[in-house]
């Protein structure tokens, strides 16, 4: 007779074991590691409903805060830095979990610091901070203050804004016990920093930390990033069924930007739409041109959704294409492939930077006049992260791919008729297999959209 199989009882964690708020990826077996992104590759990339639901988990967002503050924390323990204060956009979102909107994107006017011993301190715009106090529980409430550096100047500097600010700081880090440590800034005015360095304080660079730190995805960001590219594909849908004779540049970017908003996108940042004679070279941009039969145009679609962006282009032709123009999507396409298939985890990016054209190739005369044509660059909160792949800098600073990157891969090719050009662009999420690719509207053949 066989013997009785003991049962072994799950292990109880007490929540009391459980630090949350200083996690760094060493955490004990069986704890929750609020730095470990928790990837989960052997299901399908997720892009649910916007909507919080009970019968099954999303986006966890208490869990996706805390991720993203252990991987600052653990960026700035591995280098020299005591702390960082950053008045990026993105890098306060990143470490604070808070945001006022798109207002405060060129103010220069919020900021947030972070020691390695304690928790982030926001200096924010007047009745900001007293709602974060009331609605952001995850950060001390004495931590959450009102805070004004002049607006860029519309505040007269001898007021002497700056000097308190720094001084308020300079409290912090004393208090924190770093202040005989190098603080590293991402941007700032240059008065902020002289009063810094006033109080005898090391000011360097602390931007690259905060790419350290955000280069990885969790699977809460990357489910987010999917989000996002799902609403670009519907905006597609969208454009590929407007586009047709007589609709202008600017009615395509109003119709998209409205889909987007109607979609619950935080903030649409750009929509270039460029046809006809304007696509080569790329001008960046929009205008209020009428679209004519046979026009070669394509879109880009910049967007943030819950602080994660898009950066997603497609060419289409309207109502019919002609030999050069299938001719210049093909080369784009094949460069656009090829970039792909070289995408995996431990290669390093000199050899995928490889896979694009030369500038020669695309008519132009330097690596910095054809830059940004033919590239990647890492896509986050912020448009442009690591990995950034080109040949204007990968083979002078070769940079090695990681799992849980997700990065934006362009292509650009001008048509033989010197005036259409294909440009298409994928986003993809670095598995350990590979590339996956979540911008999903066709892209393999050039679109002709309302076909003759």
């Amino acid at each position: 007779m066989a013997a009785k199989r003991k049962t072994v009882e799950p292990k109880n964690i007490k929540a009391s074991s459980i630090d949350q708020k200083h996690g760094v990826s060493s955490a004990p077996d069986g704890l929750y590691d609020p730095a470990n992104p928790g990837h989960r590759w052997d299901l399908p990339l997720q892009a649910p409903g916007r909507m919080q639901v009970d019968f099954e988990e999303r986006v966890d967002f208490r869990r996706l805060h805390n991720y993203r503050l252990a991987r600052t924390r653990n960026a700035l323990a591995q280098s020299d830095l005591g702390a960082v204060l950053v008045f990026d956009q993105y890098n306060i979102r990143y470490i604070s979990s808070t945001v006022i909107g798109e207002w405060a994107r060129d103010k220069l006017t919020r900021w947030c610091l972070l020691t390695g011993n304690g928790e982030p301190w926001v200096w924010d715009f007047g009745s900001a901070a007293r709602h974060h106090k009331i609605y952001a529980p995850w950060l001390p409430k004495n931590h959450c203050l009102a805070g004004n550096v002049g607006l860029r100047g519309a505040i007269n500097p001898s007021v002497g804004l700056f000097e308190e600010a720094a001084k308020e700081i300079y409290d912090v880090l004393k208090a924190e016990g770093v202040a005989d440590m190098p603080i590293g800034i991402d941007v700032c005015e240059p008065l902020f920093m002289f009063a810094l360095q006033k109080l005898g304080l090391n000011v360097v660079d602390g931007q690259q930390v905060m790419l350290d730190a955000r280069e990885i995805k969790s699977h809460d960001e990357i489910t987010l990033l999917n989000m996002a590219a799902a609403m670009g594909d519907g905006v597609y849908q969208d454009i590929f069924e407007a586009l047709k004779p007589g609709v202008r540049e600017n009615e395509i970017v109003a119709l998209a930007t409205k889909r987007f908003y109607e979609m619950g996108s935080d903030c649409v940042e750009a929509v270039n739409a460029i046809a006809g004679e304007r696509c080569s070279p790329h001008p960046h941009n929009f205008t209020d041109r009428l679209i004519r039969p046979g026009d070669q145009a394509y879109f880009d679609l910049i967007q943030t959704y819950m602080g994660y962006k898009t950066c997603y282009y497609r060419t289409f032709t309207v109502g019919s294409a002609t030999p050069a123009q299938h001719d210049a999507y093909k080369k784009a396409r094949g460069w656009m492939d090829g970039a792909i298939s070289m995408l995996k985890p431990g290669v390093s990016t000199e050899k995928v930077a490889k896979a694009f054209p030369k500038c020669t190739e695309i008519g132009f005369e330097t690596e910095m006049s054809a830059f940004g044509l033919n590239f990647c660059h890492g896509l986050g909160m912020g448009l442009h992260e690591r990995p950034l792949i080109s040949r204007l800098n990968s083979f002078k600073d070769p940079y090695e791919l990681k799992v849980g990157m997700v990065f934006a891969v362009e292509t650009f090719c001008p048509a033989k008729d010197g005036v259409s050009a294909a440009r298409i662009e994928e986003e993809v999420v670095l598995t350990p297999n590979g590339a996956k690719i979540i911008t999903l509207f066709p892209a393999q053949e050039l679109p002709i959209a309302n076909k003759y």
